[in-house]
């Protein structure tokens, strides 16, 4: 089932792990959650790369360097190297440096991993509107990022330079809750400035490229948290996906998805890469996945039968995808999804 057409979640009767070659596994909210692994989590990806599928990390946090996040990775008992780690600090310097001449200045808003993905493109970084830059990038800089430096930019933006960022996630998890992601703080620069900038990160095509690059995968699975970023960038890339719900999408969300936003397996976490996945198929006035069957009722999605909590979840996607085909399903799914626990 193609990308674009996508009225139930996919089934796979082999283990995902060995279906896919390179698993593009977002961070925060899927592997960890600020200082602490998601549950499951290293075990779940210890078991899949000693089976052979290659683990790259791949996030829109523009704040630290693939090196400082390898190391983090390997505290929380995920062996990996900076090579493992695509980030859209990369994938901004990249755009740039295609738009930019060798040596040019770039005013960079953002942490250590933007300073250091804009030096490796050959790009020289500056803190001021009155160094003569060539453009702007930001990215996130933390709980800690000053408010001048969002002037900074706006300054520089006025004055007529070109303004890139990493990524607009509006928020990101972290390990006391959702806390405010790169995303608003573009919008504060934008609200100054009335401009527009031209953005790298998931879902966009510069972030799957940079991903591409730099990973060799051939037959990607890309697993993450977000509709509108992991899951949206996989449908751009014409790639399947990975939903978990250990981050920010949750049953009522992915229920309510449009089509660019429907992943093509859903799981509770990142056990999900070790198993297969139970096909979804219409008959008898719905859709069956186990031991449920889901159905439209009125102004509502039903739900009959008993099994695997997220079996009813998977029935629940076909049923609603189906009715809402190229839009978002408004129906009431409440009661389902609470007979489910979910």
């Amino acid at each position: 089932m193609s990308q674009r057409s996508r009225i139930r979640p996919g089934g796979s009767s082999t283990v995902l792990s060995r279906a896919y070659d390179t698993a593009l596994l977002d961070l925060d909210g899927v592997v960890y959650a600020g200082d602490h692994a998601i549950v499951h989590a290293v075990d779940a990806l210890t078991e899949a790369r000693d089976g052979g599928m290659h683990l790259a990390y791949v996030t829109n946090n523009a704040l630290r360097t693939p090196d400082a996040v390898a190391a983090h990775l390997t505290r929380l008992g995920v062996p990996a190297e900076s090579g493992d780690v695509i980030t859209s600090a990369q994938a901004v310097a990249r755009l740039m440096a295609d738009q930019l001449p060798a040596g040019a200045r770039v005013l960079v808003v953002g942490g250590e991993g933007l300073w250091s993905a804009v030096r490796e493109r050959g790009l020289v970084p500056v803190e001021s509107a009155d160094d003569g830059p060539a453009a702007v990038v930001q990215g996130y800089g933390g709980p800690d990022m000053a408010w001048g430096r969002f002037a900074e930019a706006a300054y520089a933006i006025a004055r007529g330079v070109p303004w890139f960022a990493s990524n607009t996630d509006l928020t990101i998890p972290s390990a006391r809750g959702i806390a405010p992601g790169n995303g608003a703080a573009v919008e504060v620069v934008r609200i100054a400035t009335g401009a527009e900038p031209q953005v790298a990160g998931k879902p966009l095509p510069p972030m799957h490229r940079e991903t591409v690059l730099r990973t060799g995968a051939e037959r990607p699975l890309v697993v993450g948290d977000r509709l509108d970023t992991d899951i949206e960038g996989a449908f751009n890339g014409g790639v399947d996906s990975l939903l978990v719900l250990t981050g920010v999408a949750d049953a009522a969300r992915l229920l309510a998805a449009v089509p660019e936003h429907r992943p093509t397996y859903v799981d509770a976490d990142l056990r999900g890469l070790l198993t297969g996945q139970p096909e979804v198929v219409a008959g008898g006035g719905g859709f069956v996945c186990g031991g449920w069957t889901a159905s439209v009722r009125g102004d509502e999605l039903a739900l009959e039968g008993d099994g695997d909590a997220l079996d009813g979840l998977r029935a629940l996607c076909g049923a609603a995808w189906s009715y809402a085909e190229e839009g978002s399903c408004g129906l009431d799914s409440g009661k389902a999804v609470a007979r489910l626990g979910l």
